[in-house]
């Protein structure tokens, strides 16, 4: 009985499984062309989730009820109100497990939804909605919020609570960073690293709302 050798693969398949593919270059959800580095994005309401897009389709979805309201763009203003505050009662009351939490207006069910970073990702609370309304309404910044592509993003830190009004895709951006860094039960070194540098980078970018901007 004859028998055939079995195959092998070769050194340079062998090289090429051990090596991580290259990353794919991003593109527009729509069109499809390749996108650059720091490109819009739009909400899917229906979906609950982003969409990348290039500056082109982002523009279609710039006008209100295009697309029946489905896709809406992500805007790029970050905003902070310095005559309002949270202190340490206000957190409590939140019962959030960690540092950082985001809340957008989902229009859909017309409330605010809470999400925080986990070792999982974006992990929904279930708090009663009439308690962060109670905590975050009487803001300026929850007034401004508008639906599905803005949120308010807080973190706590040596009991000193900070509030910004950003892009909705920063928030998930974070969200990411944490999940790639998280060690441990609250996050680790390495994730209030890149914690810390996403704040310093939002404050930088952030306006101050003048006093007399009416709520």
């Amino acid at each position: 009985m004859s028998t055939r050798p079995i195959a092998r693969p070769g050194a340079a398949l062998l090289r090429r499984l051990r090596e991580p593919a290259p990353p794919q270059p991003e593109r527009c959800g729509f069109c499809g062309i390749q996108l650059p580095p720091g490109h819009r994005h739009v909400v899917d309401t229906e979906e609950r989730r982003l969409a990348c897009t290039c500056a082109a389709c982002a523009l279609l979805f710039q006008a209100p009820g295009a697309a029946e309201g489905r896709y809406r763009k992500v805007p790029d203003r970050y905003l902070v109100d310095p005559a309002h505050e949270l202190d340490e009662s206000a957190w409590e009351a939140l019962r959030i497990p960690v540092s950082t939490a985001f809340f957008f207006r989902n229009a859909v069910l017309d409330r605010l939804v809470a999400l925080y970073p986990s070792p999982a990702g974006p992990t929904e609370s279930e708090l009663d909605p009439r308690t962060w309304e109670s905590v975050l309404g009487r803001s300026r910044l929850t007034a401004l919020l508008e639906p599905d592509v803005e949120a308010l993003l807080l973190r706590r830190t040596a009991g000193v609570l900070r509030c910004f009004l950003v892009p909705i895709d920063v928030c998930y951006e974070l969200v990411g960073r944490m999940r790639l860094h998280w060690q441990g039960f609250d996050g680790g070194a390495e994730a209030r690293r890149e914690l810390d540098g996403v704040f310093a980078r939002i404050q930088d970018r952030s306006r101050a709302l003048a006093e007399d901007v009416a709520s």
